[in-house]
């Protein structure tokens, strides 16, 4: 046999080698396909989720070939269970779906049926919990969650919390705490605002806890507004922004 043969004939024993494994793999995987998903496993961030909710789903796989389960699919049915905001599903050897769930974090009421997470993402779910409110234009929701954590930190000096905080048209912020004032913030530098009336709040509380509304949109001070006499304003204002 000349040397060019021989090579040759190595040659057509590795392809045929490889093809016999190819044909073993291609055999393996669809055997796993055809078999019955006998498990599904729902793991990660479950804590909110309903399992009522969850067996629904898994009864319906339970059963299927695997090859039967379109798994885009099955992402976008997981994603539509309430308090899930996304997932990985994948196959474990041998008739296991292991589903992985990352869920919402509340952080505000938005509506009177959803609710606005951490991320700044609407959501429909039911909580009981208290959550301040959040009121603007539809899509604002990103917007005001990123500016909650200034605004909130600079109002903790405050004798209540922050209950509501909307955002109008105009971008013009307003917090309302919960023992009923309404603060005006505007639309520029509304965390400094908000920390110098905070700043002042040991020497005005008296005042202010008979103000309906407090007014920030100064550059040198704000004005309390009560429920009956002139408005009061304990720092000369400048024209309001």
């Amino acid at each position: 046999m000349t040397p060019g043969a021989a090579i040759a004939l190595r040659a057509t024993g590795a392809l045929a080698i490889a093809a016999l494994l190819a044909a073993a793999v291609w055999l393996g995987y669809d055997a796993l396909a055809r078999r019955p998903i006998a498990d599904v496993q729902f793991v990660g961030d479950t804590a909110r989720v309903a399992g009522a909710d969850l067996e629904r789903l898994a009864a319906g796989l339970r059963g299927k070939q695997a090859r039967e389960v379109a798994l885009p699919a099955l992402r976008d049915a997981v994603r539509r269970v309430a308090w899930v905001r996304d997932c990985a599903v994948r196959h474990v050897f041998p008739a296991t779906l292991k589903v992985t769930l990352e869920s919402h974090s509340p952080l505000a009421r938005w509506d009177e049926t959803r609710l606005v997470s951490t991320r700044g993402e609407v959501f429909v779910a039911e909580f009981e919990g208290a959550l301040p409110r959040f009121s603007g234009p539809e899509g604002a929701a990103a917007e005001m969650a990123a500016a909650w954590a200034a605004i909130s930190r600079a109002a903790q000096p405050l004798a209540a919390p922050i209950v509501e905080l909307r955002l109008s048209e105009r971008r013009a912020w307003q917090a309302r705490l919960a023992s009923g004032l309404a603060i005006e913030l505007g639309r520029n530098e509304t965390e400094a605002r908000l920390a110098r009336f905070a700043a002042a709040w040991p020497r005005i509380a008296v005042e202010a806890a008979a103000a309906t509304h407090a007014d920030l949109r100064y550059p040198n001070g704000f004005a309390l507004r009560g429920v009956a006499g002139p408005e009061r304003k304990p720092a000369p204002p400048g024209k309001k922004a």
